[in-house]
């Protein structure tokens, strides 16, 4: 079993560093607000009191962080992990944050520290199942170091070198804040012609959006989105690949629609409610919890 350290526990990082501990590895935790580790300590990891500490002398150092800015301090600020890591690690990011972040990163670490970045597609449910979809940038030989740690959490996916990883991701996302958005508009306009919800949900259970529609139907007829995948989140994703589009050259007209709808929902007081409380905003109602 391996010595892992694993930094940031959200709704998302606080289930996969408990498959980890369950998997049998020897486990160290941080996260800026230190009770969320406080039921992992229970379960016998050890609780840092800064990165910097969490990352000495572990095999296997992951970050699981909301976005960018919080990355950056956690392993680039005062008592971060860059003070700690040395040749020989391997520093994992799981975050979202696109492939610039994480190359920009890699950079400033010290020489001899394997990078990899391993972003995951799934929410809470699979998180804690270990059904996840990791999507990694990797030389092949840092690839094979990790493995064995990531299968823990859902299923590999090896799509490229260092940076491919958090690419991946982007586009997954994108097609998810797409989606969602075009689901809400598609009920938006159904019942402006004065089609039922329950048919029309019917009806798109069946079309190219059936994914979209199984996962958030209920919520839909509730009114009630409590959060798998917070809507701030889906909002910073869509700007994270408006940047990397604009740093492509290339003009993303759907996904620049779908972010406003998205940061319209923000703006309306949606921001840790699902993101499929989008749907809600497009349809001019006020969802709950």
């Amino acid at each position: 079993m391996a010595k892992i350290a694993f930094l940031g526990l959200g709704q998302m990082g606080a289930p996969m560093a408990r498959r980890l501990l369950l998997a049998g590895h020897e486990l160290t935790v941080w996260n800026r607000t230190p009770d969320r580790a406080e039921p992992l300590a229970a379960g016998g990891a050890v609780v840092a009191g800064s990165p910097a500490e969490a990352g000495a002398g572990a095999e296997f150092v992951i970050t699981m962080l909301a976005t960018p800015e919080a990355l950056r301090e956690v392993v680039l600020g005062e008592n971060g992990l860059a003070k700690a890591l040395g040749p020989g690690q391997v520093y994992v990011d799981m975050s979202t944050v696109g492939p610039d972040t994480v190359r920009s990163i890699a950079a400033r670490l010290p020489e001899g520290i394997a990078v990899v970045d391993a972003p995951v597609r799934g929410s809470v449910p699979q998180a804690t199942e270990g059904r996840l979809e990791v999507f990694v940038g990797a030389r092949d030989e840092d690839l094979e170091r990790v493995r064995p740690i990531l299968e823990s959490l859902g299923s590999v996916s090896h799509v490229g070198g260092p940076g491919a990883g958090a690419a991946m991701k982007l586009v997954a996302n994108l097609v998810l804040g797409t989606s969602i958005v075009a689901l809400g508009e598609a009920l938006a306009l159904g019942e402006a012609l004065d089609l039922g919800r329950a048919p029309l949900l019917d009806m798109l259970a069946g079309s190219q959006l059936a994914p979209v529609v199984r996962a958030k139907r209920a919520n839909i007829e509730s009114g009630h989105y409590p959060p798998s995948f917070k809507l701030r989140h889906a909002a910073k994703d869509l700007r994270l690949v408006a940047e990397a589009a604009a740093a492509a050259d290339r003009d993303l007209e759907v996904a620049a629609a779908a972010r406003a709808w998205l940061d319209s929902a923000v703006e309306s007081g949606a921001a840790d409610l699902d993101f499929s409380a989008v749907v809600a905003t497009i349809l001019g109602e006020t969802p709950q919890p």
